[in-house]
């Protein structure tokens, strides 16, 4: 995966007590589409242009960059699956693992398909 956006605000609050929320707030707040998703679907649909939810899983500081596990919660669009042929909103989640630059704060994104 390609960088996508950067977290300069997260970056700058990694060690503290307030990180998470940071970090939460801050990919929150990204415009939709802006995680690469549509691996996670489960319906043979697409990723909704809505307002996505995160859960941070779990941190860690790999030298160069800060790794971390968040499980983003968002819909997704089924189509033709109801009466008229009119799409279905399915709730959904996946889980990605941000590598955040020291440097420039500037995200990869790496897809963790559960096991």
């Amino acid at each position: 995966m390609s960088i996508v956006f950067r977290l300069p605000r997260a970056l700058s609050a990694w060690g503290s007590p307030v990180f998470a929320a940071t970090l939460k707030s801050e990919i929150e707040a990204l415009a939709a589409g802006s995680l690469p998703l549509d691996w996670a679907t489960t319906q043979g649909g697409r990723v909704a242009e809505e307002r996505f939810t995160v859960s941070v899983l779990g941190t860690a500081d790999a030298g160069a960059a800060l790794h971390v596990r968040i499980m983003v919660f968002f819909t997704e669009i089924v189509g033709g699956c109801s009466c008229g042929d009119a799409p279905l909103k399915v709730p959904a989640h996946g889980k990605l693992r941000l590598e955040i630059s020291k440097c420039d704060a500037s995200v990869r994104c790496v897809p963790l398909p559960e096991q």
